[in-house]
């Protein structure tokens, strides 16, 4: 059992475990960033740090060798009370040039800033230099997508697939059919999709209306191949009259029924399928998701000028900010424009 200690002395320098931690730490990385003038003040904090928080080894070693760094930066010799804002803007960007990443800066930042609001609260710093310094942001990935003609082979994969099909593969083949042109025609969540109830059938065949997150309501528009792959799925042919050659739904209350314990069609299956079908139209079935074909509905619809509200709108984005990351689209589309229309983007003649 652990016997808690008294607060820690700053006299037992480099000694004994003390407080958690090894103050042999602190003295290698005073000897190895050659910041002997500090060390005094940095293991004081790293005492306080310790007592308040329980700190780890580890973690006593990454605030030291993070602190450490940034001391070293500054040079031998500067004086802590002479620290400025522009001091840490600086070291930032000094870390971001040598390739550092911007998790990595920013765990660092937090090292600093926790430091020099204890100089404050020892008197030593009049104001922490750190608080305002906004802290490197991490990138967010751009959507993975897939071109236009790509997504063109997949329906026609799947569509080709629905028409050759026989026996049982046939009444797969058409549900598949008509998951992915509702996918791509509407751009909905997998999970809003595998759940449709068939009461979305009653309205206006042109529109489905979803359920999103948080229990908000949008329509849709179904698009005229989605709507014909629907009715060939429900057992109707082009004019709407049954056709004998396509098993008909089950009495389920769901669009698309299942076996499965919620008693519709699951993502999981739904994906493998979409995978299936990419193999067999040639595209890697690792680019491909029911996500990546929502992510291309988005971007294509913004290629051919569609305005950023409306596709919010039917993505079902409770904020446009989740539905900007797509404004990628928008500037590849103008860098384009421009390099293929302005004189001066052209290739220049070879001599």
């Amino acid at each position: 059992m652990l016997i808690a200690q008294p607060a820690c002395q700053t006299s037992q320098l480099y000694g004994d475990t003390v407080c958690g931690y090894n103050y042999q730490i602190i003295k290698s990385c005073a000897d190895q960033f050659n910041v002997t003038s500090s060390i005094n003040h940095l293991q004081a904090f790293l005492d306080a740090r310790s007592a308040e928080r329980g700190m780890s080894a580890l973690t006593v070693e990454a605030y030291a060798r993070d602190i450490g760094d940034f001391l070293t930066y500054l040079g031998e010799g500067s004086a802590l009370t002479k620290i400025t804002t522009a001091n840490i803007n600086a070291y930032l960007r000094h870390q971001g040039e040598e390739g550092l990443g911007p998790a990595s800066r920013a765990r660092r930042l937090s090292a600093i800033r926790q430091f020099m609001k204890y100089l404050v609260g020892e008197g030593i710093l009049a104001e922490n230099p750190a608080e305002t310094v906004s802290g490197p942001r991490k990138r967010r990935p751009l959507p993975k997508t897939l071109s236009i003609a790509e997504v063109g082979n997949l329906l026609d994969t799947a569509r080709s697939l629905a028409e050759t099909a026989t026996g049982k593969e046939r009444a797969r083949a058409l549900r598949f059919h008509c998951l992915i042109e509702i996918l791509y025609a509407t751009g909905m969540r997998v999970s809003e999709l595998v759940s449709l109830p068939k009461s979305v059938l009653l309205g206006d065949g042109r529109l489905l209306t979803l359920r999103g997150k948080g229990g908000r309501e949008r329509q849709v528009p179904l698009s005229g191949p989605a709507r014909d792959a629907l009715n060939r799925y429900l057992g109707l042919t082009a004019d709407g009259e049954p056709d004998p050659e396509i098993p008909r739904a089950t009495a389920s209350r769901w669009l698309f029924p299942s076996s499965s314990a919620q008693g519709h069609l699951t993502r999981q299956r739904f994906a493998q399928e979409l995978k299936e079908v990419a193999a067999a139209a040639g595209i890697a079935p690792e680019r491909v998701s029911p996500h990546v074909l929502r992510h291309a509905f988005a971007s294509h619809l913004l290629d051919r000028g569609a305005d950023l509200r409306a596709v919010q709108q039917l993505l079902g984005h409770a904020d446009i900010s989740t539905t900007e990351i797509y404004t990628h689209v928008l500037e590849e589309r103008l860098k384009r424009l421009v390099h293929e229309h302005h004189p001066l983007a052209r290739a220049a003649p070879k001599p």
